[in-house]
């Protein structure tokens, strides 16, 4: 099954709803980064995220997710836009951690104390950006808090990243939940009842269960009404041109040094560890470019 999105309302438009699979995704991202199984765990949690949170905006907006604490990831980043599209990295992709006390990967020990920033660039002259507190480092608590906290929209937050014995990604996924301001006492009780009882994401995706059934879960008895479905996939947008201007940015004495040493030069991007390399002639001519601008 090819990764995807879907959107969804229930109970007469009182509730609004995302659910996603993203195994490839998260496995694109793991092949990508060469990450341990903790950190997959983490970065495909929030990848998960970042296609369902993604899928909130419009157009040509971009959504960012930074995770900073002092656990041993130190950080992730992860950015999506409104079509599906998602790429992310950690600063410390190897961590390996014993397991938590009820024998799951320890996420939030790899990820520590810290803040969770949400930056949405729309088009205006400052993007807005929301930062909360980190209050368990498993992602989807933290969210769930981002939400209430910073755009004061209640919330339920579900994700998860299921691991094979060869640690490749086995399952991926997540749901998001949240009310209308004019959602009823007996709505809210029905969808806190429904919460009380439900499986991990990862059991219900290893269950075989879709986006749509998910949500049919957890909105039992709230008549869910899907209303659009989506592709989801790692991608990045690199290329030699964005290095080109990254290279140029950090000005003409830095590239001079970088002449002088006579050697090629790679620049591996961040997001998908895709290299480019530049000889000393090109260093060159991006130098007489940095002079120029």
């Amino acid at each position: 099954m090819a990764d995807y999105l879907v959107r969804a309302t229930a109970a007469d438009a009182q509730i609004r709803a995302f659910a996603c699979t993203t195994r490839d995704t998260v496995e694109a991202a793991r092949a990508a980064h060469n990450t341990s199984p903790v950190i997959t765990a983490a970065l495909g949690r929030l990848l998960s995220a970042g296609v369902m949170m993604g899928s909130m905006l419009k157009g040509d907006d971009l959504l960012t997710l930074q995770v900073k604490g002092d656990g041993p990831v130190k950080g992730i980043t992860v950015t999506a836009d409104s079509m599906g599209h998602v790429k992310g990295y950690p600063i410390v992709p190897d961590v390996i951690l014993p397991a938590n006390s009820i024998g799951k990967l320890d996420v939030s020990g790899a990820v520590g104390a810290g803040t969770l920033t949400v930056i949405k660039d729309m088009g205006l002259k400052e993007p807005y950006s929301g930062q909360v507190a980190l209050q368990t480092g498993e992602i989807a608590e933290d969210l769930t808090y981002y939400f209430a906290a910073s755009e004061q929209v209640p919330s339920c937050v579900g994700l998860g990243v299921l691991m094979e014995k060869n640690n490749t990604v086995r399952q991926a996924g997540g749901f998001i939940v949240q009310l209308m301001p004019f959602a009823t006492e007996e709505v809210i009780s029905r969808l806190e009842e429904n919460i009380k009882g439900l499986p991990s994401v990862t059991t219900m995706l290893d269950q075989g269960k879709t986006p749509e059934e998910i949500l049919g879960t957890v909105l039992d008895g709230l008549d869910l009404q899907v209303t659009d479905q989506g592709l989801a996939a790692f991608q990045c947008d690199c290329s030699k041109e964005r290095v080109e201007r990254a290279l140029i940015s950090i000005g003409k004495a830095e590239l001079q040094s970088m002449i002088d040493d006579g050697k090629e030069v790679e620049v591996s991007c961040q997001f998908c560890g895709k290299q480019y390399s530049f000889q000393p002639e090109e260093l060159i001519s991006l130098r007489e470019r940095a002079t120029r601008d």
